[in-house]
């Protein structure tokens, strides 16, 4: 009683008092921090290798003692990674801290493998403390192994042979009684029991091969566990390089050999807003391209085919990656024509398989089918094409299906790759608790899904329409003619969304594009394809302007802002235009005009007039392209001084000068003209791209938006 009435508020003893609880208290977190430290560091070397376990997968655990806030006394933990964590990433704010006699006593009220879901929900009354990650499915594989550290990783050589036919022999010819073998089980409760029970029964093991699965090892110390994960990794990989055949893959097809880089790239951006286009028929998606070595040269071998209809086997891999992938049977030399129709026919029939799919397995109990469509496309002699709700996601399939390709080469080399049957696949795809893990995904943003071009994006208005749009989700292609500005802005956007180089791709990329050059308009449309898939907003903000009187206007000026903002326009339009048509998907393309395109001021004829120039193709392409579900709206600003490009590249100063105010109140000198008396700011148009183009305003084309604090010289008529 005298410690809970202290809890709740009652003086702490004075300086110097004996404090005994205050004292075990203080070296329980020194425990655990100590503890935590050696578990985030361990964990964060073996994620950073993606061929000792993949992004997201697996997990690690370390046991120790602190002292329990309640009672004073020592209390034995379990901290180990949680649900959806990434170990290359892992942080203390990652792993869920779990009492351990709690966690043991489930063994007693463990209902059998047909209930063991059921445990996961028991993990949440074992927590200790408020705070830290949801457990993970592999909790009890954790805690109900009697050793203060254990790893269990998802490594491309260990999968090798836990996905080979011979899995048991190999396993005892590498690693003898060191590495045991423990056959296919879902990952649960019961797979917990089954690993403790052969750690128990064999002290001499210091880990597993979990058949179809992965590795599991174990240690006394952190450093002696990761000593032991290592020691099965590096076992397992010398084996397949010592003893693994040559071409397990079969020969070299003629004529499946890799095109040129260049013209593999060419040939990708080609196709891949088709794919993308099909990839989307449930819901949109975006995408990304990997052509690596590893996946050309398994395209290009006679046995591609039928290995990857089999599948990947680790459940890490096909909960992104589907059941199997899409294969073209084609060529890399095939007409474009032909391979776009042969796709076509192929993503019919996997749509009509994959329902078949779920039609055979599927039971009362089951998730609704989330989609027929693939998430990981083969084209021989191109590369691969994964797709996902978002760019990380997409990228991460085709980075398992990488390790699925490096899986099957080291089980073909000493064995026959035989992952898990279709039935365990499917119970993994469709698992209540991956269903429940989904449904808490934050709802998504306006934007996601959205790839957005936006060019004169490295400052002023591009700048915050960049940073906008990316904010409410959309993949953001920052394009300008300053690569050094475009690649700041990308930057800016990756940190602001939370993540670094190289993660900072996965939100916006840089592209340096001269708009008035139709063929670098071309090569900057194909980066924002190779980088995200496809286009779906593009922004047409690129410009400058020169004031200058009639007689004192040169040709040079002339073409200058014309070739800049009324080609340019036309130009991005155009090229942005095949993307958007390829897809199927619709679109949006926004304009960012000027009031100056309605009003006629003095000294202003050649920026007025591209102006106009642009204000016009917003109509033109809005009657042309509507009936392919394309939007084309403008946005008309004006006085827009603070953070504006033109108005620092000097327009500024001769404004003023036609005003004859100084440069420094030009701002509120346009703001004192408007109607509603306010500054308008770069953000300002932002906001009216968003809305024209955020989804409420989905029956809207051929509009202009003043965003000018209303001057009515320049009100639409």
């Amino acid at each position: 009683m005298p410690e809970r009435r202290r809890r709740h508020g009652a003086p702490a003893p004075a300086a110097g008092a004996p404090d005994h609880h205050r004292r075990n208290a203080d070296e329980g977190v020194r425990t655990m921090h100590s503890e935590v430290q050696a578990l985030i560091a361990r964990s964060n070397r073996l994620g950073a290798d993606p061929s000792t376990t993949n992004y997201a997968g697996g997990n690690t655990s370390a046991k120790g003692e602190q002292t329990d806030p309640v009672t004073g006394g020592p209390v034995d933990l379990l901290w180990v990674k949680g649900s959806g964590g990434d170990l290359g990433t892992l942080t203390e704010a990652g792993l869920a801290a779990l009492r351990l006699d709690r966690l043991r006593a489930l063994v007693d009220v463990y209902p059998g493998v047909e209930r063991e879901d059921e445990m996961v929900g028991a993990f949440d009354y074992c927590l200790h403390g408020r705070g830290g990650a949801a457990p993970s499915i592999d909790t009890a594989m954790h805690a109900l192994v009697d050793a203060p550290h254990v790893d269990h990783l998802h490594p491309d050589a260990g999968i090798a042979i836990a996905a080979a036919a011979d899995g048991p022999a190999l396993t005892e010819e590498i690693f003898g009684d060191r590495v045991l073998w423990v056959p296919w089980r879902r990952p649960g409760f019961q797979l917990g029991l089954d690993i403790a029970a052969v750690a128990r029964a064999n002290p001499q093991a210091i880990g597993v091969i979990l058949g179809g699965h992965g590795i599991t090892a174990w240690g006394a110390t952190s450093e002696e566990c990761e000593r032991h994960s290592l020691e099965i990794i590096r076992g397992a990989q010398a084996y397949l390089d010592s003893r693994g055949r040559a071409e397990p893959f079969g020969p070299v097809v003629d004529g499946y050999r890799p095109l040129p880089a260049e013209q593999r790239r060419r040939r990708a951006a080609a196709l891949f807003p088709v794919l993308r286009g099909l990839a989307s028929t449930d819901r949109p998606q975006v995408g990304h391209f990997t052509d690596d070595d590893v996946v050309l040269d398994f395209l290009a071998r006679e046995r591609h085919p039928a290995l990857a209809a089999l599948g990947t086997s680790c459940p890490d891999h096909f909960l992104r990656t589907k059941v199997r992938p899409l294969v073209l049977d084609l060529p890399p030399t095939a007409g474009l024509d032909d391979t776009i129709a042969r796709l076509s026919e192929l993503h019919a029939a996997y749509r009509d398989d994959y329902r078949a799919y779920y039609a055979r397995h599927a039971g009362p109990a089951s998730p609704p089918m989330r989609g027929a469509d693939p998430a990981v496309v083969l084209v021989p002699g191109v590369g691969m094409f994964s797709f996902g709700a978002d760019k990380q996601t997409a990228r991460v399939a085709g980075e398992f299906y990488v390790n699925a390709v490096n899986v099957m080469r080291g089980a073909e080399s000493v064995s026959r790759y035989a992952p898990i049957d279709e039935a365990e696949k499917f119970r993994i795809e469709y698992w209540a608790l991956e269903e429940a893990k989904l449904r808490r995904r934050p709802k998504p943003k306006a934007l996601a899904t959205r790839i957005a071009f936006v060019t004169g994006g490295g400052s002023g208005i591009g700048r915050a329409v960049a940073h906008r749009l990316a904010a409410e989700g959309a993949c953001v292609v920052v394009a300008d003619r300053d690569a050094e500005a475009a690649a700041t802005v990308a930057a800016e956007i990756g940190a602001a969304a939370g993540v670094a180089q190289p993660g900072t791709a996965d939100v916006a990329v840089a592209v340096a594009a001269d708009v008035s050059d139709g063929d670098a308009v071309a090569a900057a449309l194909r980066q924002a394809v190779l980088a995200f898939g496809g286009v779906d907003l593009v922004v047409n903000n690129a410009g400058l302007s020169l004031s200058r009187s009639l007689l004192e206007t040169t040709e040079a000026d002339w073409d200058l802002q014309h070739d800049v903002m009324a080609k340019g326009s036309f130009l991005v339009s155009r090229e942005a235009a095949r993307v958007l048509l390829a897809q199927g998907m619709g679109g949006d393309i926004v304009y960012i005009s000027s009031k100056n395109s309605i009003f006629a001021g003095p000294n202003n004829v050649a920026y007025g007039a591209a102006k106009a120039d642009q204000a016009h193709q917003v109509r033109l392409l809005a009657a042309e392209l509507g009936g392919h579900g394309i939007r084309v709206n403008g946005v008309n600003p004006d006085g827009v001084v603070r953070g504006s490009g033109i108005f620092a590249g000097g327009w500024g100063a001769q404004r003023a000068a036609v005003y004859g105010v100084p440069e420094a109140e030009l701002g509120e000198f346009y703001a004192q003209r408007t109607l509603l008396k306010r500054e308008v700011l770069p953000e300002h148009v932002a906001n009216a791209v968003f809305v024209l183009t955020g989804g409420e305003l989905s029956h809207t084309t051929g509009l202009h938006v003043p965003v000018d604090a209303g001057v009515a010289a320049a009100f639409l008529r």
